[in-house]
């Protein structure tokens, strides 16, 4: 029997929860929260769905050369910058964009590339259920074409998940001027809105995503408050932001 097919009861939960728009420094600080007490088993998995302000973040494989935009060339478009502890290298999060920060225990024996792939499947299935055919490509991510419709970056820390996914639902996709995304200069981006011509709902999507990473990694998905995960970060985030549903 596979995990798709068991039975829900008999599957290790899932809390998931909607925090609409988040600084990155909040949801930042919260995930190293619930990544602590993952780890030392004083709870069990998350994930968390949200949008952020227009940001940019450079992950521990970016270069110079991936930051186009000088200070004041951000500051004129409110961008903030973040160098973070997450693979990969420069990405663009803003409005409009789904990001998933699955927080959840692989175990001892764990394989990077297999959850990195179990990610993009999630991604795959969400876009189809929003009238988009996504795939895998050499390069990390869910792609159309050869535009980059979602970015992966993650840390894995004995066997513990932080930093997650990003979808382009209806971002604005000047944004990604700033930046060279993800290193790749032959590729562009792309979105759900773009590619498809409807504009989706971020919150829509994100319980569209949250069902299918339910069932991908094979776990009991429920809806929970944000201030219900025990993250100090996360304590003043309004219980009507918590729930899809």
């Amino acid at each position: 029997m596979t995990l798709e097919e068991q039975q829900p009861s008999r599957l290790d939960v899932m809390a998931a929860t909607w925090l609409g728009r988040v600084d990155y420094g909040t949801a930042w600080s919260a995930q190293a929260e619930l990544f602590s007490a993952r780890r030392a088993g004083a709870m069990g998995d998350c994930l968390l769905l949200l949008e952020h302000p227009p940001t940019y973040t450079l992950g521990r494989r970016s270069s110079p050369s991936d930051l186009i935009y000088d200070d004041a060339a951000r500051a004129a478009r409110s961008i903030s910058l973040y160098d973070v502890d997450r693979g990969g290298r420069a990405t663009y999060h803003g409005p409009g964009q789904l990001v998933g920060y699955p927080i959840i225990s692989l175990g001892e024996r764990y394989d990077v590339i297999a959850y990195v792939r179990k990610l993009e499947e999630v991604l795959i299935r969400t876009a189809a259920d929003l009238g988009l055919e996504a795939r895998r490509d050499r390069h990390t991510g869910v792609w159309v074409g050869n535009d980059k419709l979602a970015a992966i970056g993650v840390k894995i820390t004995r066997g513990i998940t932080m930093h997650g996914f990003a979808l382009n639902v209806t971002t604005d996709l000047d944004m990604f001027a700033g930046i060279v995304p993800c290193g790749l200069s032959d590729r562009g981006v792309t979105s759900v809105e773009a590619a498809t011509g409807c504009a989706h709902s971020v919150r829509a999507t994100a319980g569209i995503a949250a069902h299918h990473a339910g069932v991908v990694f094979g776990r009991r998905l429920v809806w929970t408050a944000p201030n219900e995960l025990g993250a100090p970060s996360l304590a003043q985030t309004p219980l009507s932001s918590s729930s899809i549903a």
